[in-house]
């Protein structure tokens, strides 16, 4: 009887080595086959110690096990698993489909690995110094597992579909040709992306991915010298959260998936370079606490049309750079005031959202300048949402001020004439806001023309056809265009007398203007 090789049950090929005849006899055992020699230093595949013959396989042998193996011994269950082993030679699996459990740990590859358009149940590879990995339309039905791997020259899963969890922890990843460090575009995820405390040098690309749960990136650190984006994932879809947060340091390092607890030391999320995130569905939250970025001035953190019902950011303010919100839709906004960037830097021209929850201290005055910062160029849009979830928040005072801040920097815009027009309705009734302020007007205004007509020449049109002189009366009656009180029309005034009713009557039009205008405003906001 022989097996697919070729073999009969129980023979070994001839030409394999002492190391290569091992794995053989562990594979068909389901047996971890561990070369190790116990030595940290020797050992570490990330090292420049070599490591010999006696610890080295060919890739073919690998592929030949892995893709048409010898059947398990009685009893047990043909797998690879390897420790400590160095392979040489490329490990071709291109379109093959791989029915052994395959885990590899402390591994060294000479050349790349190669898995386009293959089929596994689940893979680890755990600690591997792998030169590259391409893996695009890879098809695992489990996991598959990359922690505390280096990749020297990237890694690409470009239509992948993993079954359940991929695990990135701790993995270093330095760029391709390309300058990218992983292509994961179109990528499916069953469960969660986990890739924590890990290093990106190039650009991460997600494009249009799908991750069933949850992304992680705590404790990571991107950076992409080489281009404008750090993480570039336009259209992606995250069943529950992205997290851009901290990851705690213990010893050992541990990443959990939660977030560290009080007193834990921690490492932030730090990214050097872009991030983009447009246009991304997210079932949960989208998370920057204490997240550190880092921009030049043509990068940008972008936003633009995201979904997602919690936005929290909490991270450092960049210094550089921009922050663009463009049409991104949120219920929750939770941030601080010490996140956003300055004048220039900020952009919100559609951005949506329903309730604010500042984490400390975050004064009415800081959030007009938060606004401000979103609208050099004016536009009233982000003001008035402001001045919305304010008031539906109960915060009616709160939103007066946004609008009469609105109001303020469209006066910057307008002409002189329209200008001055709005300096005297700001500082009469306040463009409405203040209503109060126009009765305080009126009744200095009354109270002074009063005292100045109780010495003026009054002689009356017609004798005989006159009420009694009152000098308040008749300067209330200047003062009201739309009220006869019985005064005004029966006396001659001469000379100053003459230009005090004028101006008298043109300050009553004006206070009645502006309070006509507020009660406007006012009526529409009911």
């Amino acid at each position: 009887m022989t097996d697919g090789a070729g073999l009969r049950v129980g023979e070994l090929p001839d030409d394999l080595t002492a190391a290569e005849a091992g794995m053989w006899q562990a594979f068909r055992n389901g047996s971890v086959y561990d070369l190790r020699a116990g030595d940290t230093v020797v050992d570490d595949p990330h090292g420049g110690h070599p490591w010999g013959p006696e610890r080295t396989v060919r890739a073919r042998i690998v592929c030949w096990l892995l893709l048409n193996g010898p059947p398990a011994l009685d009893g047990r269950v043909a797998s690879l698993k390897l420790a400590g082993i160095q392979i040489v030679d490329s490990l071709d699996l291109a379109g093959g489909t791989v029915e052994p459990y395959v885990e590899m740990k402390g591994c060294r590859f000479e050349r790349e690995i190669l898995l386009p358009e293959s089929r596994f149940t689940t893979l680890r590879l755990v600690d591997c110094a792998i030169p590259r990995l391409e893996a695009a339309r890879l098809h695992t039905e489990g996991d598959l597992h990359l922690p505390r791997c280096r990749f020297h020259n990237g890694i690409r899963l470009t239509d992948a579909h993993i079954g359940t969890d991929l695990l990135l922890n701790q993995s270093v990843i330095y760029r391709d040709r390309r300058d990218n460090s992983l292509v994961g575009d179109g990528m499916t995820i069953g469960q969660d992306l986990q890739a924590e405390m890990m290093e990106s040098h190039g650009e991460l690309s997600l494009r249009g991915a799908k991750v069933g749960v949850s992304l992680s990136l705590r404790g990571s650190r991107l950076a992409n010298p080489y281009g404008r984006r750090a993480l570039n994932a336009p259209q992606l879809t995250v069943g529950r959260t992205m997290y851009l947060t901290p990851a705690g340091v213990l010893d050992p390092v541990q990443t959990s998936g939660r977030t560290p607890a009080r007193g834990t030391r921690v490492q932030r999320f730090e990214c050097e370079g872009g991030i983009r995130l447009d246009d991304g569905r997210f079932g949960d939250a989208v998370d920057f606490e204490q997240a550190r970025l880092t921009l030049r001035d043509d990068q940008e953190v972008s936003l633009r049309r995201v979904q997602v019902p919690e936005l929290r950011f909490l991270g450092r303010r960049p210094q550089r750079g921009r922050v663009v919100l463009n049409g991104a839709r949120v219920v929750t906004l939770v941030d601080q005031a010490t996140s956003w960037p300055g004048a220039g830097q900020l952009q919100m021209g559609g951005f949506q959202y329903e309730s604010l929850v500042p984490r400390g201290p975050f004064p009415l005055a800081r959030r007009l300048q938060w606004v401000a910062a979103a609208t050099p160029e004016y536009n009233p849009e982000p003001y008035e949402r402001l001045a919305t979830v304010l008031r539906n928040g109960g915060e009616d005072e709160d939103a007066r001020e946004v609008l009469l801040a609105k109001q303020r920097h469209r006066r910057e815009n307008l002409p002189i004439a329209a200008r001055l027009w709005g300096y005297v309705q700001d500082w009469t009734v306040a463009y409405g806001y203040r209503p109060g302020r126009a009765a305080i007007w009126m009744g200095v205004l009354w109270a002074v023309t009063s005292l100045a007509f109780a010495h003026a020449d009054h002689p009356p049109l017609k004798s005989g056809e006159h009420p009694p002189w009152n000098p308040s009366i008749f300067a209330l009656d200047l003062l009201l265009p739309l009220i006869d009180l019985g005064q005004a029309g029966y006396w001659q005034l001469r000379g100053g007398w003459q230009w005090l009713a004028a101006v008298v009557i043109l300050l009553g039009w004006v206070l009645a203007t502006t309070v006509a205008a507020g009660a406007t405003r006012t009526l529409r906001r009911g």
